[in-house]
Order: structure tokens, then C-alpha cells, then sequence
């Protein structure tokens, strides 16, 4: 008779998954330099995977030479794009950069002077100063050295060439890779893990593809917007608008910000309107602009999966600020939504509720190692996929 094999304990289980833990956390902490290069990676693997799916099927080449097309286009558009929109925008972005300088000189000045408000004389200077002090303490510690991290990843040679073979072989190799997770998951669970890897998947992949088509199609808004209203610099405004759009919820407040600011003092280039009437109509339009992004562009382009509560996404980017920098605030959104996924599966599995429908579990099957294989679907659509429909 063949002796059974002895099974370790939930103690054992316990003390080696914890022993694991850590030795993870050692190592992200040893080789913590190489964490923003490798979501670099990541990013750009999730942005170009499926143009290389579509060249792959269109063409019937081999993944690699898909993707290698790909790459080529890519380095071909890195190339020759900035040598066509820098001269413009570093025109325009030199010109905003000075008269914002001058715009915030005026207002220093005009908030020098005393004011007495219920017979008390009240410093605004000071009060600036204080808070403005308050505010550079709190945040420098947390922008300063991500920045000065960032700038070192982008402009080294060698960081730039292993995010590029790194994404290189994620694209390549996907299906590869995703075939041996699927293989190391226990077998009842691999139905669970396949629906929680979709679903995870789609929201990465929605908010990294849709936030690219997202920031061209509002800078293009904005662009055309500034022209017609005579906005200053509208291109480079235009840019601007574009690229806050990868800071949810607060983008939009730092856009109107600097709008309001140059409307003020600079006025339109071709309406003759009082600055201050012009402000208030690019206020006004902004505020409408803002409902209409939220409301349709983002679910329609980014997906209702990653259409969070602004409140929410605040919080999620302040969090993300402290704990990774500007990687944080940029990955802020899709990681809420993910945990929100997992939290979902989580907290039906304590409660023995099916975590994929929200109805209480259904009796355990015999016992049979592949029950799982067998397992009738669901006619109820689940947390996931209904989250997905949309996207």
C-alpha cells in the first residue's frame, strides 16, 4: 500500500506564506530603483499590445515581428513628432512660463498692502507666506525626490533601453506568461482567478489606452476652444488641458486655475471684453466642460470600471503621492478600481456569499478534485463583467 504523504499544518501553511511575504518585501526594498522602470514597462506594453494583436491578425506574421513592426513605428514617431510640435510649444510654454511669472508678481504686489476688516489690520503677505511654507513642507518631501527620480529614468540611455525590452518581451511573451499563472493556481480556484484577472485587465487596459486617446481628445478640444475665444497661448493651454487629464478630479481645478489667472491679466487676444468679463466666461465654459467630460467622455473613452467618486480619487491620489510619488499619483485611479475588484471577491468569500454574483454560496459539490471543471455558469452577470460591459 503506497503511504500517504504527510500535509503541513495551517500553522505551517501560516508561518511559510508570512516567511514569503517578507522575503518579497526585503527585495522590493533592496531593488526598489528598478520599481519605476518596470511600470514604465508595464504601461507601455499595456498601451501597444493590441496594436501589435491587430497587425498580428491583419497580417498573419508571428507575434515577435508584430511587435517588432510596432517598435520601429514607435521609435520612428519619437523621432520625428518632436522635431515638429517642440519649436511651437517651447514658444509658447517660454511665453506662458514668463507671463505667469509676471502674473503672480502682480499679485504678490496686490496682496502686500494691509487690509482692516472689523477694525483688525490683517497681513495677507504673511498669511500667503505662512501657508505658502506650510504647503512646500508638506509636499516637497514627496514630489522632490519622485521628480528628481523620474527625470534620472527618462533621461538615462540604459533605464530607456530596458523599459523598452522589457515591454518588448511582455508583449511578446504575454500569452506565454499568462498560460503559467493560470498553471500555478490551485485548480479550484482557477475559474475564480481567470474572471479576477479579466476583469483586473480590462481596467488597466481601459485606463491606460483610454487616458492616452482621452488627453488627445480634450487638448484638441481645448486647442480649438482657446482660438475661437482668443484664449492666450491657447496651444500650449491646449497641451496643458491634455496632460492634467492624467490627474482625475483635481486636473481640471489646476487648468482653471492658470485660465482664470491669464484671463485676468492678459485678457482675450481679439474680444474686446473687460478681463474680468472674459474670465468669467472661461469659467463658465470650463464648469459646463468639466460635466461633459465627466459625465461622458470619461465613461464612454476611459470605461465606467475606472469612473470613480472624485472624492475617492482625491484621497487615492494624496495616498499614492505619499507612498510612490508621482508613479502614485498617475496609477492612483486603476489601483483603487483593481482593489476595488479583489475587495468585491474578498468580502463575498468571508461571507459565503458567490463572489461573483452577490448571492449566497450554493451547496458544496461531492467531493471530485476537477468539480471545478464542471461547474454550471452563472445566468446572473457578474460584479466584473458588469463593470466591463461598458468599457
Amino acid at each position: 500500500m503506497q503511504e500517504l504523504r504527510s500535509r503541513w499544518s495551517p500553522q505551517a501553511k501560516l508561518t511559510i506564506s508570512l516567511l514569503i511575504i517578507a522575503f518579497f518585501i526585503y527585495l522590493l526594498s533592496r531593488f526598489s530603483a528598478i520599481l519605476a522602470p518596470m511600470v514604465l514597462a508595464v504601461i507601455l506594453a499595456y498601451v501597444l499590445s493590441p496594436l501589435v494583436s491587430l497587425i498580428q491578425n491583419r497580417l498573419g506574421l508571428r507575434r515577435a515581428l508584430a511587435t517588432l513592426i510596432i517598435y520601429i513605428l514607435l521609435l520612428a514617431v519619437i523621432v520625428t513628432l518632436p522635431a515638429i510640435l517642440v519649436p511651437p510649444l517651447a514658444d509658447q510654454f517660454t511665453g506662458l512660463n514668463l507671463d505667469i511669472q509676471r502674473i503672480l508678481l502682480a499679485v504678490e504686489d496686490l496682496l502686500g498692502h494691509r487690509y482692516l476688516i472689523a477694525g483688525q489690520v490683517v497681513n495677507v503677505d504673511e498669511l500667503i507666506q505662512q501657508a505658502t511654507g506650510s504647503l512646500q513642507g508638506l509636499f516637497e518631501p514627496i514630489f522632490g525626490q519622485t521628480i528628481t527620480l523620474a527625470v534620472e529614468v527618462i533621461s538615462s540611455v540604459v533605464w530607456v533601453i530596458f523599459i523598452l525590452v522589457v515591454s518588448f518581451y511582455l508583449i511578446k511573451d504575454g500569452a506565454s506568461l499568462r498560460k503559467w499563472f493560470e498553471s500555478i493556481v490551485p485548480p479550484d480556484y482557477q475559474s475564480d482567478y481567470i474572471r479576477l484577472r479579466d476583469g483586473i485587465n480590462h481596467i488597466w487596459g481601459a485606463f491606460f489606452r483610454g487616458q492616452l486617446v482621452l488627453a488627445l481628445v480634450v487638448s484638441v478640444i481645448f486647442t480649438i476652444a482657446g482660438l475661437i475665444l482668443g484664449l492666450p497661448f491657447a496651444l500650449a493651454m491646449g497641451v496643458f488641458a491634455g496632460l492634467l487629464e492624467f490627474l482625475p478630479s483635481i486636473g481640471h481645478g489646476i487648468w482653471l486655475i492658470v485660465a482664470a489667472l491669464l484671463c485676468l491679466f492678459g485678457g482675450s487676444t481679439w474680444i474686446p471684453l473687460p478681463n474680468w468679463a472674459f474670465m468669467l466666461i472661461v469659467v463658465c465654459l470650463h464648469l459646463g466642460y468639466q460635466q461633459f467630460d465627466l459625465n461622458y467622455l470619461i465613461p464612454r473613452i476611459i470605461g465606467r470600471s475606472v469612473h470613480l467618486p472624485p472624492l475617492v480619487v482625491i484621497l487615492g491620489i494624496v495616498t499614492g503621492a505619499v507612498l510612490a510619488g508621482v508613479l502614485g499619483v498617475l496609477l492612483a485611479a486603476p489601483t483603487i478600481a483593481s482593489a476595488r475588484v479583489i475587495g468585491r471577491y474578498v468580502y463575498a468569500n468571508l461571507f459565503d456569499l458567490e463572489p461573483f454574483t452577490g448571492h449566497a454560496a450554493p451547496p458544496l459539490p461531492p467531493p471530485n478534485p476537477r468539480w471545478w471543471r464542471v461547474r454550471p455558469p452563472s445566468t446572473h452577470p457578474t460584479g466584473i463583467e458588469q463593470e466591463t460591459k461598458d468599457l
